[in-house]
């Protein structure tokens, strides 16, 4: 077969190489599933593990991937990269604990997994509008909502990123 050949099936007949293709799709198919399943054991990690130090690299060496393989899957799947993933949760569990009020933003920074108050900080404007100070600041202030309401509500949401200009919340 020349390598014009190849491609086409020439020579080996309609049949087989209809056979060829389904058995090479359905392979591929399964292949896809297996890695959703590698994939959500991964978010699941992260959802679970949000305050430990996580690492693409470990994260990928628990699943049988590469580090880069695991981030181009992940993406793919969920539309951010696990490094944006684990942040978004953290976040998310920092509105809470600062909803609680008996914490400090940097107890909180700490509770959450976050070892660099600067970069917890900039992570939290970025998806919430406002530094965490504030954000504590502006909840104390407001009526409690119900928990099931309050979480949806709050929920930060990397696609609703804030933009690079921010009003400043007094």
């Amino acid at each position: 077969m020349t390598t014009g050949q190849i491609g086409d099936c020439a020579g080996q007949g309609r049949a087989l190489c209809g056979t060829i293709a389904q058995v090479s799709s359905k392979s591929a198919e399964e292949q896809r599933l297996r890695d959703l399943a590698l994939l959500r054991r991964v978010r699941d990690q992260i959802d679970r593990d949000y305050a430990q130090p996580l690492d693409v690299e470990a994260l990928a060496r628990g699943v049988g991937m590469s580090a880069g393989h695991l981030s181009r899957a992940f993406r793919a799947a969920y539309g951010e990269s696990p490094y944006s993933y684990l942040m978004t949760r953290r976040i998310e569990r920092a509105m809470a604990l600062l909803r609680r009020g008996d914490l400090s933003v940097t107890e909180v920074c700490f509770a959450v997994g976050c070892s660099s108050l600067g970069t917890f900080s900039t992570r939290f404007t970025e998806l919430v509008g406002m530094p965490p100070s504030a954000y504590r600041r502006m909840v104390s202030r407001e009526a409690a909502l119900p928990p099931c309401v309050e979480k949806r509500v709050t929920r930060p949401v990397r696609n609703r990123e804030v933009p690079a200009v921010l009003t400043h919340v007094v």
